[in-house]
């Protein structure tokens, strides 16, 4: 798994390694669905897991959270 990410100041940098996964597999395009079976959780436990993100992260929104997501996966792909 990559790092977090260098700039530690990140706020993806306070999501833990679990969350980190989950935000890493929605910016990938995977539902909630899929990324529940690709972890072995319950569907309501990565919900649980984005809520979190969003909390951490200042989102509003699951939009805003895949967008986030997306982009950040853009970012560290530069890297």
């Amino acid at each position: 798994m990559v790092g977090k990410g260098a700039d530690d100041s990140s706020p993806v940098s306070r999501l833990s390694d679990r969350e980190l996964e989950v935000f890493r597999l929605l910016g990938q395009g995977r539902g909630t669905r899929e990324v529940a079976e690709m972890l072995s959780l319950s569907a309501k436990t990565v919900q649980a897991y984005c809520a979190r993100i969003k909390e951490k992260l200042g989102l509003e929104s699951s939009t805003q959270l895949l967008r986030e997501a997306v982009r950040w996966l853009e970012e560290e792909a530069r890297h």
